[in-house]
């Protein structure tokens, strides 16, 4: 079957197979992430100008899979065309920039459409935040100005992504320090079990309220929350800065490498030190597993 309608009409049910989901191994938002899936089949369908009229999404650089014909993949994969290469300058570098645009295209109409829009349109991982409505005085919740953008997810295969085309194709990428930190529960955590970041007494009362146990729950879209993945990327920006300085010249930091061995495995750390049962976020949030 092809790539895109074999994902366009996953089941529930093959997912819950392929993870092994059951009682001792539960995973959040089942049904929202197959549901995901499907969207994200669909949408790969609908952009045969990258992926190809099958919605492969190897078509993005069809060159990954040009290995020699005595190996066992099919000849399908080695005559993928190469999107992104064909996007490259003179200089042979790939953009960052390019990248993002296509999965911001891709992937917009695949995240749930119960999400903040912009006339209408869903625009993904970006929400109301109530300052920044004020500051632009308005109440509409459509107004850009009083949107803050994250696309978390989508800055996390960024990242991802660029690893293979620098590593195996040996391309070198513009534009690489264009993406922000990763505003996710991991890293935020770190910041909230440090103390460096603290609930006012009011919303903490509130979200313990909505929990019911010790820890405060809220909504993905609450003023709460957004405000401290908000945080979340300014913290880790002056953190970037005195870990870079730290080193001196000639040695460079990636953000990614910073994110992947510094923020989130410490977050992960020392949220297992101090919840060692659940190993959770001191802040909890009701999402649908398609957000963190």
């Amino acid at each position: 079957m092809r790539a895109g309608k074999g994902l366009e009409q996953l089941g529930t049910e093959k997912l819950v197979e392929g993870f092994q989901v059951a009682d001792m191994n539960p995973m959040l938002g089942v049904e929202s992430r197959a549901a995901l899936l499907r969207s994200l089949g669909k949408s790969l369908l609908a952009h045969a100008e990258v992926f190809g009229a099958e919605g492969r999404p190897g078509n993005l650089v069809g060159t990954l899979f040009n290995f020699p014909r005595q190996t066992y993949l099919p000849s399908a994969f080695l005559t993928s065309p190469d999107y992104l290469l064909s996007k490259a300058g003179n200089s042979g570098n790939l953009d960052v920039l390019v990248l993002w645009d296509v999965l911001q295209t891709l992937l917009i109409p695949a995240w749930p459409k119960n999400r903040t829009t912009i006339a209408g349109t869903p625009i993904g991982d970006a929400w109301p935040l109530r300052i920044l409505q004020q500051k632009a005085g308005t109440t509409n919740p459509d107004n850009p100005e009083g949107i803050h953008p994250f696309h978390k997810l989508t800055q996390w295969l960024t990242y991802s992504l660029m690893v293979p085309f620098q590593r195996v194709l040996g391309k070198k990428w513009d534009n690489a320090d264009s993406l922000t930190a990763l505003p996710e529960y991991r890293n935020g955590g770190l910041f909230v079990d440090l103390g460096v970041i603290t609930l006012k007494p009011k919303t903490l009362a509130r979200g313990l309220e909505a929990s019911g146990c010790a820890l405060p729950q809220f909504e993905a879209g609450d003023d709460a929350i957004v405000e401290w993945r908000a945080l979340t990327l300014i913290l880790i920006d002056k953190l970037y800065a005195k870990i870079q300085a730290r080193f001196g010249a000639g040695v460079h930091l990636s953000m990614a490498q910073l994110l992947e061995a510094g923020t989130w495995k410490s977050g992960r750390a020392i949220a297992a030190q101090k919840r060692p049962q659940t190993k959770s976020s001191p802040i909890l949030i009701k999402s649908d597993g398609t957000v963190f």
